[in-house]
Formats: structure tokens, sequence, C-alpha cells
């Protein structure tokens, strides 16, 4: 589940997940600032600490704006992911990769 705001943010950000730790499902923010351009590819992908993918998010085009979604600890294929620390990866066809991680509490 995606949601954009109204918000008009000035740069690229990727903020803490809310709640960390999480069970069962946790919600991560990004900003796409109008200082990269007004429409940007992004990708939003979880990995585990051995840097395996787990689960995309978000791989498509978006405009400026603050989007909202939700990872439910689940991975590519529907299963429960175990407790343990993730990482949330986002990029965008402007080179830029920001990081958070995110710990989830079974």
């Amino acid at each position: 589940v995606q949601e954009q705001s109204e918000l008009v943010p000035e740069q690229y950000a990727l903020h803490q997940n809310y709640p960390n730790p999480f069970n069962p499902a946790t919600t991560i923010e990004y900003d796409l600032g109008m200082n990269e351009g007004p429409r940007q590819q992004v990708s939003l992908s979880i990995y585990n600490v051995l840097g395996q993918h787990v689960k995309t998010l978000v791989n498509e085009e978006k405009r400026i704006g603050r989007y909202t979604v939700r990872w439910f600890g689940k991975d590519e294929f529907g299963s429960s992911v175990s407790s343990g620390i993730y990482f949330a990866r986002i990029m965008t066809d402007r080179g830029i990769v920001k990081t958070r991680k995110i710990m989830l509490i079974r």
C-alpha cells in the first residue's frame, strides 16, 4: 500500500521506519525532492543482513513528493521472514542511494 502526501520536499530523504522494532507491519516514508527533477525512477527494497534481496516495495517512476509504503514482514513469495535486522534501501535513477536499518521482532 503506497500513499503520496501533498508535501513538496526540497531534497531527497529516506526517513526512519515506524514503529521500529516492528511486528507485524512497519511504515517507511521517503521524499523525492524538487532538486532531483520532476520525475524519478525509484526502487525501494528490503535486504537481510547478508545483503540478500528480500522484497521489492516500490519500483516505478514517481513525481516530487513524500510517499509512504508499508512492509508486512513478508518476502517476494508472501512468506513471513524471521525476526532480525533488515535494511530498507532506496535508489533513484539520479544516482541517489540511502539505507536505513529496521528490526522485525516476531
